[in-house]
C-alpha cells in the first residue's frame, strides 16, 4: 500500500534523525513507501529545507550508484551563540566553586537538555571531519562523550586512571596532571580502540591541559590520530604552567581561588574555531 506524502515526510524525518552521518540510498525509501524516486527526491528537498530552517542539521543528496541521502546534525552560529549564553548563565553561580580550584558541574552534566546543547555544539564543530570514535576521561566527561557520540553516530571510549578487570588487557601512559603538580597514569582497554582510528577527545573540565596531553599520548600509542579536542570549561590560572594542548574550550573560567573567590565565566575560543557555513539558511 502506497503511503501518503504527509506520512512519508514524518517517517523520513524520524528515520534520518535516528541515523546521523549514515548514507541511506534513495531506493530504500522508494521501496519502503512504494513510490517513485522522483517523489522521494521531492520529499527529501522538503525535509532538507525544514531541517535548515529549524536548526536540525543539513540534508545532502549524493548522486551516483553509491549515492543517497546523508543527514549531518548541526546548528547555525546564531543558535550556537544562544546556547553558549544560556550555559554561561548557568555556570556563573559563585556557589559552584569547589576546594582546589574546581567547579561544580554535576547538576549540568546530569541534565539531558544541557547535554543535548553541549553535544550539538561539539558535533557542529566536527561535522566535516572523519571521526571514528569519541574519547573521554572518567568520570565526569562520560555524559558529554555520550551526547557527542550520539550526534556523530560513532562509539565512545572511556579512559580510566585504574582499569577494571572486566576490560581485559590495557595500554597505559603516564601524564602530568593538574598543572603538573603530580604524575598520574591513564589506561584504556586494548579492545576499545582500533589502529588508525580518528579520535575526538572531549572532557568536562581542563586545568592546565595535562589530561588532554595524556590522552593525546595514549592515542599515539594505539597508532591512531587525534582529530581534535574540545572541553566544556577551561580554568585560566596565570600562576600555573599550561601545556600546549591546542584544545577548544566552550568557556573559560577564572577566580576559583578559595581565599578570594571571584568567579568569572567568559566564552572560550569555540566560536572562533567553528565553521558554521554548512548550517546557515543560505544553503538553500
Amino acid at each position: 500500500m502506497k503511503v501518503r506524502r504527509s506520512e512519508r515526510l514524518i517517517d523520513i524525518t524520524n528515520y534520518l534523525k535516528a541515523r546521523p552521518h549514515e548514507l541511506v540510498p534513495l531506493t530504500f525509501f522508494a521501496k519502503k513507501y512504494q513510490s517513485a524516486k522522483s517523489s522521494i527526491s521531492e520529499d527529501i528537498t522538503i525535509v532538507k529545507h525544514a531541517f535548515l530552517r529549524n536548526n536540525i542539521g543539513l540534508i545532502q543528496t549524493l548522486p551516483g550508484a553509491g549515492g543517497g541521502v546523508l543527514y549531518t546534525p548541526g546548528i547555525n552560529q546564531a543558535t550556537a551563540n544562544n546556547y553558549l549564553l544560556d550555559l554561561q548563565q548557568q555556570l556563573a553561580d559563585p556557589q559552584r566553586i569547589l576546594p582546589g580550584g574546581y567547579l561544580y558541574l554535576s547538576d549540568m552534566l546530569g541534565n539531558s537538555a544541557v547535554l543535548k546543547k553541549i553535544g550539538r555544539l561539539i558535533a557542529t564543530q566536527y561535522a566535516k571531519d572523519n571521526i571514528d570514535v569519541v574519547m573521554t576521561m572518567a568520570t565526569k566527561g562520560i555524559p558529554i562523550a555520550q551526547s557527542v557520540a550520539s550526534y556523530l553516530n560513532v562509539p565512545f571510549v572511556i579512559v580510566r586512571r585504574e582499569s577494571k578487570i572486566t576490560e581485559g588487557p590495557t595500554l597505559s601512559v603516564h601524564y602530568a596532571s593538574e598543572s603538573a603538580h603530580h604524575v598520574e597514569k591513564m589506561e584504556l582497554s586494548k579492545r576499545s580502540l582500533l589502529v588508525n582510528s580518528h579520535v575526538l577527545a572531549v572532557d568536562d573540565f581542563m586545568k592546565g591541559g595535562g589530561t588532554i596531553k595524556g590522552m593525546t599520548n595514549l592515542i599515539q600509542e594505539f597508532e591512531s590520530d587525534l582529530v581534535g579536542a574540545t572541553v566544556l570549561v577551561e580554568a585560566k590560572d596565570d600562576g600555573n604552567p599550561t601545556f600546549d594542548h591546542g584544545a577548544t574550550a566552550l568557556f573559560n573560567v577564572s577566580g576559583l581561588e578559595e581565599a578570594q573567590p571571584e568567579l568569572q565565566v567568559n566564552l572560550g575560543n569555540y566560536l572562533e574555531q567553528v565553521d558554521f557555513s554548512l548550517f546557515e539558511t543560505t544553503n538553500y
